[in-house]
């Protein structure tokens, strides 16, 4: 029992989650200038209150996700976690001197999604928005799958449905725009690839262990 458990120790890495969570508090509060980022086709799209749902699950989601990768293949566990952790310090510098914010609605009605809505607005100031990392860590996951030698059909309508349901939530919520999303997908497209990279120069195996290692065949 004991050495199953062992197994999993390594899960706890994932304790630097409430590290980083400290850090966004910290730069979670307006700076001497704010901008805001919206285009008119963020003023077209309608605040969804069934949206904060997916929404608010967001961090339950990637834990999981983390974990799944960690059974499967533990390398995408650690390529994944370390991309989350330089993705959130880089968009902490970000909002350190760029600091944008988004324009909330007047919420009216005492239903749970409304109610769910304000808990979201309560606990989550409207700044930190430009790159958002609700959108960068839901496309990191989708990602990382996409390069792994696990998907198949059924995590793939998983993880990319549920990482596009919860991209979609932040513009619907309006806790962010049109550029937030952009941003957060090329952040990862940039950190991810260097993550990669760094593997392979710095931690690539000798030749007799590539051949030693097993090929993953990839669905279609």
């Amino acid at each position: 029992m004991l050495m199953r458990m062992k197994r999993f120790w390594p899960l706890s890495t994932m304790l630097v989650f409430p590290v980083l969570g400290m850090l966004y508090a910290m730069f979670n509060k307006p700076l001497e200038t704010v901008y805001s980022l919206e285009l008119g086709i963020d003023r077209a799209i309608p605040f969804v209150k069934y949206f904060a749902l997916p929404y608010s699950i967001w961090i339950f989601y990637i834990y999981a996700c983390l974990i799944y990768f960690f059974i499967k293949d533990s390398r995408f566990y650690y390529r994944s976690l370390l991309t989350y952790t330089l993705c959130a310090l880089l968009c902490y510098g970000i909002y350190s001197v760029f600091q944008t914010t988004v324009a909330r609605p007047t919420l009216t009605g005492d239903d749970v999604f409304t109610a769910l809505t304000q808990f979201i607005y309560n606990r989550d100031q409207p700044f930190n928005c430009f790159p958002s990392i609700h959108c960068f860590s839901s496309y990191m996951v989708m990602k990382a799958l996409y390069t792994s030698g696990f998907r198949n059909k059924w995590n793939q309508i998983i993880i990319y449905g549920m990482s596009s349901l919860i991209i979609a939530s932040t513009l619907f919520v309006k806790q962010h725009v049109i550029l937030d999303v952009i941003g957060g997908i090329l952040i990862v497209e940039i950190v991810y690839r260097a993550v990669v990279y760094a593997e392979r120069t710095f931690f690539n195996p000798s030749p007799l262990a590539k051949k030693s290692q097993p090929q993953y065949p990839v669905s279609k």
